[in-house]
């Protein structure tokens, strides 16, 4: 591999400490975030393949592959990987999304060079052995029983796939039944070596560290593995020009529960839509905490629902916007009513100003309390890197939440609340028990 890599600094950022980009010559992106006054470090590999990129048959593939790298390396045993690194108080783990995958190690910062050598051997090095591939699917298999039954987080799965369909998108993250059931090593293999390149990769690093000796680490790990041949960083994804969706679905998926869930929504949003901000603010009045018109509505006034929120979900080139509520069966119909009254005032009505501004501010709280640790400061630079056009600095994502005005929060409602909603609903219901609901 050409020895040459190059560096840039992207920010000293107030709110933080400076961040660093380096592109190695394989097409490997190193980010890190040098915060002095912390004493731990977290280090993630982020890889820009998630669920979205499987064929229906190589449905779960991802997140099959996700648990299988964990399993062991031609130098470590699954036991020396957590154990090594739990042995020094650390703690790692790994997480698949529909449009990428984290692996992942919070550690103390003398042990930072610990934690890069075995996540990136994991990453690079993985055996998956035969054995492995077969005790993990029995694991993968009950995550999925688990899954269902938990309905309060069922309902968006099926919502998701009332709205989507057969699109990617619309497919469960962990796959079916009958899709991990039916995958095999070669299969898995086969993924692996195709997918996972340095250059769909972005390394981030946040705490107290030294951005040349990350490099350092990381690119050696990179070597080792013989991960060097020379490229280019992988562009970002490609944004379709229309993502297939539906509307007006209503699904009902019967099971005996002790309560109902539903989820009634819509599309949303891409990632960087112009008015994602705006957005945010309309979220956070609906139903985005306990001040939030539904919240008020539902469960302070009218004690109908333990937990009621509306939610926002965005990808390169698509998104959701929802509410989901959770109630007694006999309750349904009466949440459901009151949320779509509610939805119709909103688009009729639009926000007051106060509310905007309230929007705002809790915007901007979670954008500053959310990177309190190590943790959320990585995971800002790897998915800057991965899946925005610029990584944003505290200061300017203020700034653009600043910039909202209550105008253009009401031409999002309006925009918006004129989509025809779909509907998802788990509990003890006939297949039919909804079908004028949206009418």
């Amino acid at each position: 591999m050409a020895s040459r890599a190059t560096t840039q600094t992207l920010s000293d950022d107030p709110m933080g400490g400076t961040v660093r980009r380096t592109v190695l010559p394989n097409g490997l992106r190193i980010l890190t975030e040098a915060i002095p006054a912390m004493r731990s470090v977290s280090f993630g590999v982020w890889v820009g393949i998630g669920s979205r990129d499987e064929t229906p048959t190589l449905s779960g593939v991802s997140h099959f592959l996700e648990h299988l790298l964990f399993k062991g390396t031609k130098r470590r045993s699954a036991l020396d990987i957590s154990a090594q690194i739990e042995a020094v108080g650390g703690e790692t783990n790994a997480f698949t999304a529909k449009e990428y995958t984290c692996y992942y190690a919070r550690v103390l910062d003398a042990d930072l060079p610990l934690a890069i050598d075995v996540v990136c051997d994991l990453v690079t090095d993985s055996v998956l052995a035969e054995a492995d591939v077969e005790t993990e699917r029995g694991v993968i298999l009950e995550e999925i029983a688990m899954h269902d039954d938990e309905p309060g987080d069922e309902v968006h799965d099926v919502f998701t796939e009332a709205v989507y369909g057969t699109h990617p998108l619309g497919r469960q993250i962990s796959g079916t039944v009958p899709s991990i059931s039916a995958l095999t090593r070669k299969q898995i293999d086969g993924f692996y070596r195709r997918r996972y390149r340095p250059e769909t990769m972005v390394i981030a690093a946040a705490g107290n560290l030294d951005h040349a000796k990350v490099v350092r680490a990381v690119r050696a790990a990179f070597e080792r593995a013989g991960w060097d041949n020379a490229a280019v960083p992988a562009p970002r994804r490609p944004r379709a020009a229309r993502v297939p969706s539906r509307s007006g679905q209503v699904v009902v998926r019967n099971k005996d529960t002790e309560q109902a869930h539903l989820v009634l929504g819509c599309t949303g949003y891409p990632r960087e839509h112009d008015d994602r901000f705006a957005l945010g603010a309309l979220n956070n009045v609906l139903g985005g905490g306990m001040s939030s018109r539904l919240f008020q509505l539902i469960r302070e006034q009218r004690g109908l629902a333990y937990s009621v929120y509306s939610f926002t979900s965005q990808y390169s080139d698509a998104g959701l916007f929802g509410v989901y509520a959770g109630c007694a069966p006999g309750k349904v119909e009466e949440v459901l009513a009151i949320t779509r009254e509610e939805l119709a005032r909103l688009a009729a009505d639009g926000l007051t100003d106060a509310e905007v501004e309230r929007g705002k501010g809790m915007l901007k709280g979670a954008v500053v309390l959310g990177l309190e640790d190590t943790g959320s400061r990585m995971s800002r630079l790897g998915k800057g890197e991965l899946l925005y056009d610029e990584l944003l600095s505290v200061d300017e994502v203020l700034r653009r939440v600043d910039a909202v005005t209550p105008q253009q929060v009401r031409r999002v409602t309006e925009e918006l609340l004129a989509r025809r909603m779909s509907l998802a609903v788990i509990g003890d219901f006939s297949e039919g028990a909804f079908a004028g609901a949206l009418d």
